[in-house]
């Protein structure tokens, strides 16, 4: 399958049951395949079918993107989390960019991010944040895609093998007037 044929859409509310499944086993294949995206393995998929029911209840102003294949299943997705503090409400961060293995190597993790940023300019934010392991492929990503480094935190995060420390990039994007890259 091309990445070309994948359609990014906004996740409907309520989630339903089946995309709450394509969410855990998208989260579980992110882990097993190391990606730092704040769990550790065994990472099983009732526990990753939590965390996104705690992450997308109907209390959550978080808004996620899916990235589809042809037959409907989800194989990419990132999510947009409004900052908490009411002093910034033109500021959110831009979490869980995951694509599933079988789909990587593609352009779909570059397609996702520049959908989030449109989607955040369609929602009335203007600066989106972010972390990043070091020396990892998302922070490549982000680089290529415009976004500044503001810095790097050493031993931010444990590593998905739960033992080794990684330091953590922090990067942020001004796009209130941007339209890409």
């Amino acid at each position: 399958m091309s990445n070309a044929d994948a359609c990014i859409t906004p996740l409907p509310r309520p989630v339903s049951d089946a995309d709450f499944g394509g969410l855990a086993r998208l989260l579980v294949d992110a882990v097993e395949s190391g990606a730092a995206v704040s769990f550790v393995f065994p990472l099983t998929p009732e526990t990753a079918m939590t965390w996104w029911r705690s992450a997308l209840s109907p209390e959550s102003s978080s808004r996620v993107l899916v990235a589809r294949d042809p037959a409907g299943g989800i194989i990419g997705s990132v999510q947009l989390c409004p900052a908490w503090a009411p002093n910034q409400p033109h500021r959110a961060e831009l979490c869980k960019l995951l694509v599933h293995r079988s789909a990587r190597g593609r352009g779909l993790g570059e397609r996702l991010v520049l959908a989030a940023e449109e989607a955040a300019r369609a929602a009335g934010f203007t600066l989106l944040t972010l972390d990043a392991k070091r020396g990892g492929a998302a922070e490549r990503l982000y680089r290529r895609l415009g976004w500044v480094h503001a810095g790097t935190i050493p031993d931010f995060a444990l590593d998905p093998d739960g033992r080794a420390l990684h330091d953590a990039v922090i990067f942020y994007k001004n796009v209130a007037a941007s339209a890409g890259p």
